[in-house]
């Protein structure tokens, strides 16, 4: 039986370096069947993968691991070496007058669908930097974190710099930005940064919402107008990185690399991932555990010399995306954030008119 390799955190605080993701599950990105999805939580639980990643602003995913957690709990299953992982994002309308009572109310209401008396880990994000407030929020869930609500804390979608400044108020032991073969945005000064301050790098997107996998081989451009946010995200994405023949002959390399070892493009481009010196772990979003068995290969095998240079040729062409990690995500006026949600905490789910078909 595969064995998935563990990462220590922090001191007692070990994760999966295969993290189930959870944002395919809010039902933003095509039907859900959620009592398949909960039951099949024991499934990632008994191969190892015993990370999971979901967010206060997935609508309904704490209330699914949370029944999950019941359920394993009056099952008699070992839960012990389980860590969910979920996120305070405040509401960007909301940030001018955030007060503690504010952030402990968050925290509350996700131990609450959790069922937890501990949150394992949460990972704060702030939308707008001209607000100002963001480090006292952090120092509010390091206070949070002292009173015993929270295990330990993290960040997601900052930048250098910002990141830099949260470690001076808090103990940052992760911080989730988005990494892949598409986005090396956070290889950089943010890689310098992490690894100063002892922060661990959990990376989302590393199979591009899908697009790096069999199923976009050979096809040709479909454009822009998805209905799934998450494929115009990172159709985006593959722009910013050359484009769509550039993306296709990335697709092209990893499939001849993995027909050298028996596997599918998507397993060599979640291995070249988490082969990546600044990548801890590697969430890997699943709605369901039916392919649980092939994203497990991914630790049977190991790149060659010849497989790191093939793909380094075709990789040495990238273009982008350049610029902070969640720069672009973080221009409001631009394709990229014009079809972010920002206000899901308070059921505002609005977005621009154009999210559907941003302009490339």
């Amino acid at each position: 039986m595969t064995q998935v390799p563990r990462i220590e955190i922090r001191p007692g605080y070990e994760i999966s370096r295969v993290i189930k993701g959870g944002w395919q599950l809010a039902g933003d990105h095509g039907a859900v069947d959620g009592a398949r999805a909960q039951a099949d939580m024991a499934a990632f639980v008994a191969a190892g993968v015993t990370a999971f990643d979901c967010a206060d602003i997935y609508t309904g995913v704490e209330d699914m691991i949370g029944g999950f957690l019941r359920s394993a709990r009056g099952q008699g299953l070992d839960l012990s070496q389980v860590r969910v992982h979920t996120k305070y994002v405040p509401d960007r309308e909301a940030l001018a007058t955030l007060r503690f009572a504010d952030v402990e109310a968050g925290i509350d209401r996700s131990l609450q669908r959790l069922g937890t008396e501990r949150l394992d880990l949460v990972q704060f994000h702030w939308w707008d930097y001209a607000v100002p407030g963001c480090l006292e929020a952090m120092a509010h869930l390091s206070r949070l974190q002292a009173a015993g609500k929270i295990d330990r804390l993290g960040v997601t979608n900052f930048d250098a710099a910002h990141l830099e400044r949260l470690c001076a108020v808090a103990d940052v032991a992760t911080a989730q930005v988005q990494a892949s073969l598409l986005d090396a945005r956070a290889a950089g000064d943010f890689a310098q940064v992490a690894r100063a301050g002892e922060v661990h790098i959990l990376a989302y997107g590393t199979l591009a919402g899908g697009f790096l996998t069999e199923r976009w081989r050979g096809q040709s451009d479909p454009g822009f107008a998805f209905d799934n946010r998450s494929l115009v995200k990172y159709r985006l994405i593959i722009e910013e990185f050359g484009g769509w023949d550039l993306f296709q002959d990335l697709l092209a390399t990893l499939h001849r690399i993995g027909a050298r070892h028996g596997v599918g493009l998507d397993t060599i481009a979640l291995r070249a991932t988490l082969d990546s010196p600044h990548v801890a772990a590697a969430i890997v979003g699943a709605r369901y555990a039916d392919r649980l068995p092939q994203t497990l290969r991914v630790f049977d095998l190991a790149m060659t010399e010849a497989d790191r240079a093939d793909l380094d040729a075709v990789l040495g062409q990238r273009q982008g995306p350049s610029g902070a990690v969640f720069g672009l995500e973080r221009d409001t006026s631009g394709a990229h954030g014009r079809i972010m949600k920002y206000n899901l905490n308070s059921g505002d789910n609005r977005v621009h008119d154009s999210a559907r078909a941003p302009e490339a």
